[in-house]
Order: structure tokens, then sequence, then C-alpha cells
């Protein structure tokens, strides 16, 4: 099997003669659809003649663990195993409730496989995953990147901003711009699951997310269902009521012109190159023009994606340009009035009423508008007592609360708070020559009163017209 520039072999172990199966452990791109990962593993699985296992999990155990992230996954679990039963793949979800419950799942799977791969992915539990894994095995662990539509491997070095990656994205982006090849696997998984398997329907989701040693105070979005179903409801939303109007209306929170693609693209249960090529293709039959979301889409995410591979913890200020650390160290002891702390911003209580409809934002839907969001930020920033207290604030609002967060994307949304990305501005207190933004700002240049009056109504109504209707 030789080598494509996606793989990576994160060990020295051989593959494994005699062996059961290939074992696919799906942990950050949940899907059966266009995966390179899943695609890599069954070429393995052809070429040993073997059949192929998915493996797929949820611990309690992961940091910030809650009701809203496992609801979102969970979601998810039904179509996973319809799909990939139709591909002939096996498929072995494993709930690991409480602390007590094995957490050893992924080394009794390998000690019957050939070959681990794996999701390779920059942050959070994956990239821990990855870093100890590989060598507690005695078999090949490869990890697949999948997240990307240009692979990562294309930028050898760390890009310092989208001017720099945008016109090397556009001379290669042409031959990443085609759809996978169809996964076939040549020798179809005949057994039960393993003991273990968790049995998965929309009917018994709320019991098994209550049975889970988790945070259950922070409820399900009342905006997102999870799953692949829910993530091509969305892409179908989007493309036929807002690509049209993406460029004019992308900035309006009240108009709801963007594709709310974050969370499936986050948990992996839609690709970027699944929407790429929708909106490219959607945009082509109906004369639209796409730019400016597949700017979004492609140059600006894997910026995000670049800035995380090479900047590592990606929540530092130690990965911020020159100009940009001294500006904000001269600046950190610099007056603030008012200062809240993190209870204060989590609950929504600041005396700013466009800052806490946009906390109350992420606290129901569990995500922000991507606008807003910037101003959001900026505020944390005005308002902290320190600049590295506003960093941490955002950071763990985004933990907890956010259906995208632990995501390449928000790390480096956060730091472009404090300049990251960006460039020098006008010097100013507390942020320096770091872009400032107003509230006056906001009111001139979007429906600041309009989105007010649409948060305050989910906030009295607990439910969302803006909901789109989806199955499990």
């Amino acid at each position: 099997m030789g080598m494509n520039e996606r793989v990576k072999a994160l060990n020295q172990a051989p593959v494994r003669h005699g062996a059961e199966y290939v074992l696919y452990w799906t942990q950050m791109n949940r899907r059966a659809d266009s995966n390179h990962a899943l695609l890599r593993a069954a070429e393995w699985a052809n070429s040993l003649e073997l059949p192929l296992l998915v493996y797929e999990g949820l611990t309690c155990s992961y940091p910030f663990a809650n009701r809203r992230l496992h609801t979102f996954i969970l979601e998810g679990v039904p179509e996973q195993a319809r799909r990939f039963a139709a591909l002939g793949a096996g498929y072995c979800f494993y709930l690991r409730r409480t602390r007590q419950d094995p957490d050893d799942i992924l080394y009794r799977l390998a000690a019957k496989a050939a070959v681990v791969v794996t999701d390779d992915y920059p942050v959070f539990v994956a990239a821990k995953h990855n870093a100890s894994a590989p060598a507690k095995l005695d078999v090949l662990y490869e990890a697949v990147e999948s997240s990307c539509v240009v692979a990562i491997s294309a930028f050898t070095k760390r890009e310092y901003a989208a001017y720099t990656i945008r016109p090397k994205i556009h001379r290669i982006w042409q031959r990443y711009l085609s759809p996978l090849p169809e996964v076939k696997l040549t020798r179809r998984w005949t057994v039960p699951p393993p003991e273990f398997h968790t049995e998965v329907t929309a009917a018994n989701i709320a019991s098994l997310v209550a049975s889970c040693e988790i945070d259950h105070s922070v409820a399900p979005s009342i905006s997102y269902t999870g799953g692949r179903l829910a993530a091509e409801a969305t892409l179908r939303h989007f493309l036929n009521n807002n690509l049209r109007r993406y460029a004019r209306e992308r900035n309006e929170p009240a108009a709801h012109a963007t594709s709310d693609s974050s969370p499936y693209l986050h948990f992996g249960q839609i690709s970027a190159l699944e929407i790429a090529l929708a909106a490219r293709s959607h945009a082509a039959e109906h004369s639209l023009v796409a730019d400016e979301f597949i700017e979004e889409l492609i140059v600006r995410r894997e910026l995000a994606f670049n800035y995380a591979r090479f900047a590592s913890p990606p929540d530092s200020f130690a990965h911020l340009p020159d100009w940009n650390r001294k500006t904000l160290t001269d600046h950190d002891s610099d007056p603030r009035s008012p200062v809240y702390g993190y209870e204060e911003f989590a609950a929504a209580s600041t005396h700013d009423p466009l800052w806490n409809a946009c906390q109350n934002e992420l606290l129901l839907r569990g995500k922000i508008h991507g606008y807003y969001r910037m101003y959001w930020g900026k505020k944390i920033i005005e308002w902290s007592r320190s600049h590295q207290d506003a960093l941490e604030t955002m950071v763990r609002l985004h933990d907890i609360y956010a259906l995208d967060g632990r995501d390449p994307n928000t790390y480096t949304n956060i730091l472009w708070c404090f300049g990251l990305h960006d460039r020098p501005w006008q010097e100013r207190p507390i942020f320096g020559m770091v872009r400032y933004m107003s509230y006056e700002g906001m009111k001139r240049k979007t429906g600041v009163d309009a989105y007010l009056r649409e948060i305050a109504h989910l906030q009295q109504s607990g439910c969302d017209p803006f909901r789109l209707k989806t199955e499990v």
C-alpha cells in the first residue's frame, strides 16, 4: 500500500497477519460519505482481503463533557449505523457512560486488527489520542487528514494571513475539487458487533445521555439537530435560500444568510469538500456567484487548520506576531471599566444588551453568528482584568457551550480578536494597535434591534422559529 499526501504513519509497527479485520476509528470525521480516512481503511481491507470494522466512541471523560455535545453526537449515530451497513462495513459504537466503565475499547479492537486507521486532526482530544495511542499498539496506526478540501500537508510552513495562503490555495485547489470515489468493499462484514456495542435509536438518545456521568446543566441546542441527515438538510436549505444573498447579507445576523454548517463540519458529519462542490454546482446551475462563500469555506477555514497544525497549543498568545504581542503587553495593565469575571460573562449579565444577546445565542443555540462573535470577543477583551483572562474566558465559553467549539476555526477566530491574521490599527487604550469594535459601529452596519428581538423571542419561547425540521 503506497502512502498519499493525506496519510501519516504514526508508529513503526507492522501490519498484523492473520487478523480478523481492518479497523477504522472515526474520531473527528463521523461520516460514511466523502471521507479520505474511510477510503484509506477500505483500501487496506480490500488489499488484505479482510472486512472493515468502523469504531466510533463517545466517553464521559472528555473535557467539559455535557448534555449538549453528547446529544448532538448521538443524534448522528443511527444514520451512521445505516450507512456503514449499506457499505458492507461493520460498525461498533461504544458509549462510555461512567468513569468506572472500560476505557480500553480501542485496544481491544486493535488486538484483532491488521491495521488501525484514524482521523488526523490538529487539536482537542483527537490530537491527544494520536500522540499517545500509536506507541501502545503493536499494529500499524495511520492517521488520515479529511477535514480540509486542500490537504493540510500541501503547506509546509505556517501562513501568516489569508493574503499569503490564498494564492497558494488558488494555484492548486482545482485538483482537489472533485468528488471522492465511492467506498467499495470486497469482503462484507457478516458477524454481530462486539458485545460492548451500544445500540442508539432516535427514541433512546435522551435516556442514554441521562445515564452518562457528564454535565447535565448544558441543555441541547434549541436550533441544531446533530447527524448526517440534518447536515444534508442544512446544506440544501442554504443552497436554495441563502447562497444567492450570502455575499450581500452574511454579516447581517437577522437575515439568516449564512450556511450554519460549522457544527456539522466540526463533528465531521459533512465534509468541506461536499459543501464546496455543492455550492459550486448550484451557483453554476443558477447563474450565481459563490466566490465569497468558497473563500470562507476553503481559504479562511484552511488558514485556521494551518495555524492549528503549526501553533501548539493553539490558544496561546505565544503564536501571535511580534507587533501583536508587544502591543498587548504594553496595554495589559491599562485600567478597565467595567470589569466582569467569568461567571458574569457566562450568565450574559453585562451592561451591554447586544453583548448579552450574543451570549444568550451561544447559551441557547450553541453558536453565535460569525460577525457578532467578533464583537462578542472584542468586548470580553475590553471588560476583562487582563488579556489572558479574556482569552481564557472566550475559550472556556466555547469549550462548554459551542457546537462548533474545540476546533481550529474556534481558536483562530478567538485569537483574531487579539490581532491574529489581522493588521495593526490606530493605537488606543486596552487594545493597543489591535482592531476595536463598538456598539455604535454595529448599529450603523447591522440591524441590532432586529437581532435583539430575535434573541429575546428565543429566551421567552425556548424554541427557534429558524430551526430546520430534520430527522434523527
